[in-house]
C-alpha cells in the first residue's frame, strides 16, 4: 500500500513538473527581445525614414503611421532596460525626419492613430529636452483639450494610440487638463459610444460598434477580438504607469485592467498563446502573436507593479512568452503568427508561422514591449 502511495505521488510529482514551465534567464530574454529588434531596424528598415510599400493597396505610406508609431514604443521600451545608443539614433533620425510631427503634419487631427508618434516624442524630449521636439505634439493636444468634443474614440484602437499621448504630456507640463480630457474621451467609448463597448459583466472590449449585440461569432459568441482587447490592456498600462498615485480615475483604470486580465486569463490557449477571437477558437483559431505580447505585456507590468497577484498571473506570463519565443520567433529575429492589420478575426489572414502581415513593424513593438516588461520579471 504505502508502496502504491508513494508511486502514485511520484507520478502527480512528475506531471506537475512537466507542466509547470519556468522563466527564462534574463540574458535570454534580452537576446530574443534584441534579435527581433535587430530584425526590423538593422534587416527590414535600416532606413527609419522610408516610406513603406503596402502592395495590396498599391500605396505606400510615410514611417510615421500608427504600425511605425507602435514599433518605437516597443524600441523605447528596450533602450529603457538596453541602453544602447544605436535605438536612440535611429529614434531620433526618424523624429527629425518627419519634424517632429504628425502624419501629413497635421496638428489638427483628431485621429489617434496619426498622433500615436507623439507617445515616442515625448519620450525623446524627456530624454534631451530641446523645444522642437514637443512644439507640434503640445500644439495638437492643445487642440484636444480646448475643444469640447469627446468622441474621437470610435475604435477600441485609438484608446492606445492616443490616451497615453493626453496622459504622458499632463505628467510632463504638471496640468491634470491633459488627465480629464483623456479620461472624458476613454469614457466615452467605454459607457456611451453604442451603449458602452467595454463589456464589465465579460471583461472585454467589441471593436466598435459593428460588433456590439446583437453581432455574434459562428458559435454563437460575442466577438472580441484577440488584439482589440489587446490595444486596450497596452493603454491601460501605459497611462497608469503615467498617472501620479493619487491622480482622479486612477482606480478605476485599475479596475478596468484588473478585470480585464482575469477574463484573459480565462481564455488563454493551452499551448500559451491567445486566439485572434478571444471566444470563438473556431474562428480563424489558432495562434497569434500580437495580441498575445499585449496580454504578456500588460500582465507582466501588472505583477512588477503590484496590481496583479504575481502567484496567480506569471504561470500565465511564463507560459504565453515561452510559446511565442519557442513557436513564432524565427532564428533571424522574423515574428510568425501576426496577424495583419484589421478589425476582427477574419482579417490579417492567414495567420502562420511562415506568413507575412502587410505591415511588420506594429507586431515587432508588441514583442519588445513585452520582452522589456518579462525582462523585469
Amino acid at each position: 500500500m504505502k508502496k502504491s502511495l508513494l508511486s502514485l505521488l511520484l507520478l502527480c510529482f512528475a506531471a506537475a513538473s512537466v507542466g509547470a514551465q519556468e522563466l527564462p534567464p534574463r540574458a535570454e530574454i534580452l537576446e530574443v527581445t534584441r534579435r527581433v529588434n535587430d530584425y526590423l531596424m538593422l534587416k527590414k528598415y535600416p532606413d527609419p525614414t522610408a516610406v513603406m510599400p503596402y502592395y495590396a493597396r498599391k500605396k505606400v505610406y510615410e514611417s510615421n503611421i500608427w504600425t511605425r508609431a507602435v514599433y518605437y514604443e516597443g524600441l523605447m521600451a528596450l533602450y529603457a532596460i538596453c541602453p544602447d545608443n544605436r535605438y536612440y539614433d535611429y529614434a531620433v533620425r526618424w523624429a527629425d525626419f518627419h519634424k517632429w510631427g504628425m502624419r501629413r503634419d497635421d496638428t489638427t487631427t483628431r485621429n489617434a492613430d496619426n498622433y500615436c508618434c507623439s507617445q515616442t516624442y515625448i519620450d525623446l524630449y524627456r530624454l534631451e529636452p530641446q523645444p522642437e521636439r514637443l512644439r507640434k505634439t503640445l500644439a495638437l493636444c492643445n487642440m484636444l483639450v480646448n475643444t469640447p468634443q469627446v468622441e474621437d474614440w470610435t475604435w477600441i484602437d485609438a484608446i492606445q494610440m492616443g490616451m497615453p499621448v493626453l496622459v504622458k504630456l499632463g505628467t510632463l507640463q504638471g496640468d491634470v487638463r491633459y488627465y480629464e480630457k483623456a479620461y472624458a474621451m476613454y469614457a466615452w467609448s467605454r459607457n456611451t459610444l453604442a451603449g458602452g463597448l467595454y463589456n464589465e459583466q465579460e471583461g472585454l472590449w467589441w471593436r466598435d460598434k459593428d460588433f456590439v449585440p446583437p453581432y455574434k461569432e459562428p458559435n454563437g459568441e460575442d466577438c472580441y477580438w484577440s488584439r482589440g482587447n489587446g490595444w486596450v490592456v497596452a493603454a491601460l498600462v501605459r497611462v497608469l504607469q503615467e498617472l501620479p498615485a493619487d491622480a482622479a480615475h486612477r482606480d478605476l483604470y485599475i479596475k478596468d485592467l484588473r478585470t480585464m486580465c482575469k477574463a484573459l486569463k480565462a481564455c488563454q490557449r493551452e499551448d500559451g498563446f491567445w486566439n485572434v477571437s478571444l471566444h470563438d477558437g473556431s474562428h480563424f483559431g489558432g495562434k497569434e502573436l500580437s495580441g498575445t505580447a499585449l496580454f504578456v505585456y500588460g500582465m507582466a507590468w501588472g505583477i512588477n507593479n503590484g496590481v496583479l497577484d504575481r502567484a496567480e498571473y506569471l504561470p500565465v506570463v511564463v507560459k504565453a512568452w515561452n510559446a511565442m519565443v519557442r513557436e513564432a520567433v524565427h532564428p533571424n529575429g522574423f515574428l510568425g503568427y501576426v496577424q495583419g492589420t484589421g478589425k476582427e478575426p477574419k482579417d490579417g489572414q492567414p495567420v502562420a508561422y511562415d506568413a507575412k502581415p502587410d505591415f511588420e513593424d506594429y507586431g515587432t513593438g508588441c514583442f519588445l514591449l513585452a520582452g522589456s516588461e518579462v525582462y523585469k520579471l
